[in-house]
């Protein structure tokens, strides 16, 4: 029984200082302990130290009668100091508090100079108070005295020396020292603190000796990322190939037995918001093995040596760890081409530190087990050598998603939205939002929940995403901005004529609604469903230049003068005809040439890859095409003048009309039918065929996973 209460109680003892109790050492503590020395040493040296005290004019008038003082010190003209000898402090008791202390430890120094304090409230007041006393003692030693050399030698012998000196306080002598001092320390003291770099929270380095650490964060089996690949809708190729490498790691004899090597690294390739580090984010939630995760921009710090060392230490950590992955979101910061504006020297450490993750990735040492994934929107500009095969084996392009693909990445964002399932089609949807990213469209299902809550509804409704879409590519409706009159029938015939160009059109994008109530900085829009297409022809970039040009031209038809109103219009037409003679080589004239740089690195430093007379004649092909095409929207536009005007009329009525009214006043379009047919027909080729490989490849993955 006693055995067993002394284990109880020996349980139930808490060490007092905690579940740690082992002692740890801190610099710091060696800093209080000097201080406390010297501390010490000044309140025991006695020595040193002169004892004084204030006294009043009663009491200093007895100490100079009897003379027991040294000397007078007057100090700023406002309080003297008077100096007490030693034989008197140390005999006569009515000094004893001037006398010295014992110490700390028992000695007693030796008596020294205390002296008196005394305050006047004017200099010359105490200089006649000193004459007085003088003459006091002279009377007295002149008494019975007829010699008057004698007189004159015992007035010398009783004058009462003053010495006056201006002193300043020990705060006035040393305040800009001390203030220096304390703006040294302060100044350390947030240094230290921003060096520290976030070493609580949770990343792999921190402290001023830990600069060089990286900030790469681990995710492994005991962090849950919540993200697997059944939240990534779309992307069906680049999942494929990134399941790979996850079943890689997972199943290595799968692959290695038949004598395959697991890929060194892939490359993320894609346009903002496609989904890049989303997908990073589903092999880290699907992947079983340690992750980091770091940014680009991490490695670049304004020390030198910094950014590499960091990568050394990263790779260190992943070798350790290994079989692992490493990702490294918009590598392009530290990835770029190197070679370029050297002159200024401003990106040396940035070339150093990306010639550290060229060896730490495949150099003279071995990285068995760690695969490297990094994303970019920028992969024209990254240098050559980081692109090769034995480093990024594989580059990954996650493209704009299609028609199907939406779908799908509606179906995913609308998981937690309450919205009527009567009304709300998202295949519809799909098709109102062509050219849109899975980020536009997580951001067009966001909208259309604050629109609904905005009005109050329960549900989100149909005209809620639709209204959200229009917020998104034409930004915020401006109804209350006022438009005179005379303007709004301009902006009705500029929106009206691009309308019916486009309708007449074949390769024209079929038209959704025209609005003349201001979005943005627009005054009006016009919205299409543009033709999903893999290549363009020219005829179907003429068709679209043609378009663009039909406002313009309807307001020289109508007003007979021009207004700024065709910026935009402009700005696009121009590009897209630079492009089709300079780029794709569909000027009869500039001929099979192409002036692309595809790298983007400007590898030959040409300001312009052609002669001045070249260019010359690019600058003609481009007037004479844009000229062709505004003659071809104004011919158009004459023939149909009587259904512009009905169209512009409605549309300064209503101020926002769609695709039932135009086809009301235009008729519908045949050039629609037969586009539908091929559609259908492509589908039926795509899910027979294509999209059933993909889907068997990828049950194919996921069941070697389970």
């Amino acid at each position: 029984m006693d055995n067993k209460s002394n284990d109880k109680n020996k349980k139930s003892f808490k060490s007092p200082l905690g579940n740690n109790p082992k002692f740890k050492f801190n610099i710091y503590w060696i800093y209080g302990a000097v201080f406390l020395i010297l501390g010490i040493m000044w309140m025991t040296n006695s020595d040193e130290t002169t004892i004084n005290r204030e006294v009043d004019w009663n009491r200093l008038q007895r100490v100079i009668l009897d003379k027991d003082f040294s000397k007078i010190n007057v100090v700023n003209k406002e309080f003297a100091e008077v100096y007490i000898k030693a034989d008197a402090i140390k005999n006569d008791t009515a000094y004893k508090d001037l006398k010295p202390k014992s110490n700390l430890f028992g000695n007693t120094a030796s008596p020294n100079n205390g002296f008196y304090i005394y305050k006047f409230v004017d200099y010359q007041d105490f200089r006649e108070q000193l004459q007085t006393i003088e003459n006091q003692w002279v009377a007295k030693d002149t008494i019975g005295t007829i010699d008057q050399i004698k007189k004159s030698q015992i007035i010398a012998s009783n004058r009462i020396n003053v010495s006056t000196e201006k002193r300043e306080s020990f705060w006035n002598d040393n305040f800009s020292f001390i203030l220096s001092i304390v703006i040294m320390l302060v100044v350390w003291f947030f240094l230290l603190r921003m060096m520290r770099g976030g070493s609580s929270g949770g990343g792999m380095g921190g402290g001023i000796f830990n600069v060089g650490k990286s900030k790469a964060r681990l995710y492994d089996k005991n962090t849950d990322t919540q993200v697997t690949f059944a939240d990534v809708a779309g992307l069906e190729g680049a999942k494929v190939e990134v399941m790979e490498i996850v079943d890689f790691l997972k199943n290595p004899n799968k692959y290695t037995d038949l004598g395959g090597k697991i890929p060194k690294g892939a490359l993320l390739v894609g346009s903002p918001g496609t989904g890049k580090t989303l997908l990073a984010k589903a092999v880290a939630g699907e992947a079983k093995v340690p992750f980091f995760s770091i940014s680009g921009s991490d490695f670049v710090e304004m020390f030198v040596g910094v950014g590499a060392s960091r990568v050394r230490d990263l790779f260190k950590t992943a070798k350790e760890k290994a079989p692992c992955i490493i990702f490294i979101d918009e590598i392009d910061a530290i990835g770029r081409a190197r070679g370029k504006n050297l002159a200024s020297g401003s990106n040396d450490e940035r070339e150093n530190t990306l010639n550290q993750l060229l060896t730490e990735m495949d150099g003279f040492g071995t990285n068995a087990g760690v695969i490297i994934l990094a994303a970019t929107n920028r992969a024209d500009i990254l240098d050559k050598a980081l692109l090769r095969a034995g480093r990024f084996d594989r580059q990954i392009y996650v493209d704009l998603p299609d028609l199907e693909e939406r779908k799908a990445i509606f179906k995913v964002h609308s998981k937690n939205l309450k919205y009527d399932t009567k009304e709300v089609d998202l295949d519809f949807l799909a098709k109102q939002t062509p050219g849109f990213s899975g980020a536009d469209i997580a951001n067009v299902c966001n909208e259309s929940a604050l629109i609904a809550a905005r009005h109050n509804k329960k549900l989100i409704g149909k005209q809620d995403f639709l209204d959200a879409v229009d917020r998104i590519i034409g930004g915020l409706e401006k109804k209350n901005k006022v438009i005179a009159p005379n303007e709004k029938k301009t902006i009705a015939y500029h929106e009206a004529g691009h309308a019916s160009v486009s309708w007449m059109l074949e390769f024209g994008d079929p038209l959704v609604k025209v609005t003349i109530v201001p979005r943005g900085q627009a005054l009006g829009a016009a919205w299409y469903l543009p033709e999903e297409r893999q290549i363009t022809t020219k005829t179907q970039m003429l068709h679209k230049m043609i378009s663009l040009l039909g406002g313009r031209a309807s307001e020289e038809i109508v007003f007979g003068e021009v207004s700024t109103g065709a910026l935009n219009d402009l700005e696009r037409v121009t590009k897209m005809a630079y492009a089709m003679v300079a780029y794709y080589g569909l000027n009869s004239k500039i001929g099979n040439l192409s002036y692309y740089d595809s790298s983007g690195q400007s590898e030959y430093g040409f300001t312009k890859p052609f002669s001045e007379k070249t260019a010359e004649q690019i600058d003609a092909e481009i007037h004479k095409m844009i000229e062709e095409a505004y003659a071809k929207a104004k011919e158009i536009l004459i023939d149909n003048r009587e259904k512009v005007d009905r169209l512009a009329k409605i549309l300064v009525e209503k101020e926002v009309i769609f695709k039932e009214d135009v086809e009301e006043i235009f008729g519908k379009r045949t050039f629609d039918e037969h586009k539908e047919e091929v559609k259908d027909l492509v589908k039926e080729n795509q899910e027979t065929d294509n999209q059933q490989e993909l889907l068997d490849k990828q049950t194919e993955i996921i069941d070697s996973q389970e």
